[in-house]
């Protein structure tokens, strides 16, 4: 072979061996899009979980504040209806892809967190009902499922996190343009005032 064949075979040699190098490197991140995405979308499922086992114990809640506070018949009514609000909202696979989907949700999350709180706040006026031994269970059961909603939604936000840095960085962008066509997943806002502290007064 003549040495003026080798030359130029030579030179295409180096660009295309550290092409595929360079490939070879990057393919290695190739299923950490999707490994990142199932990861989330469990995390998600927990949130989901938290809040359906909230759903579950107000109920219970309800009637028992009902008992003793009869009159207070706007605030049952009000958690009831949140309750009816968050357990309808529609929620699948797409909802934590679809900013409307997700902030949907969270509306109706946020709204039943409050008149639960609203109806907390007006349990005080009843030092009976503090004292019953129902209402404290209930208490402490949704005290608890309140602590288990914020891991549950700050482990999914931490996922969301590593998602979204991996389908937007160099070379999870690559693979999930080209293999897995995925998309940027929502994650959880502040709710409007909770930068104050609540008013407590005795």
């Amino acid at each position: 072979m003549s040495i003026s064949i080798l030359l130029p075979m030579r030179r295409l040699a180096a660009p295309l061996l550290a092409a595929l190098l360079g490939l070879a490197l990057a393919g290695c991140g190739v299923n950490n899009v999707p490994t990142l995405e199932e990861a989330a979308k469990a995390r998600w499922s927990e949130v989901q979980n938290q809040y359906q086992r909230r759903a579950d114990l107000i109920p219970n809640l309800v009637e028992t504040v009902k008992g003793f506070a009869a009159q207070e018949r706007e605030v049952l009514t009000a958690v009831v209806e949140a309750r009816a609000k968050a357990s309808s909202v529609k929620v699948d696979a797409s909802t934590i892809t679809d900013p409307a989907k997700f902030k949907e949700y969270q509306d109706a999350q946020n709204q039943l967190s409050g008149a639960l709180g609203r109806l907390l706040v007006t349990v005080e006026r009843y030092p009976e009902l503090k004292s019953n031994a129902n209402f404290l269970a209930l208490q402490s059961q949704l005290e608890g499922t309140e602590n288990r909603v914020t891991v549950a939604r700050r482990d999914y936000i931490q996922s969301v996190q590593a998602f979204n840095t991996e389908i937007r960085t160099f070379p999870g962008v690559i693979w999930a343009r080209l293999f897995w066509g995925a998309k940027a997943m929502e994650t959880f806002a502040a709710t409007a005032g909770a930068e104050r502290p609540p008013a407590v007064k005795f």
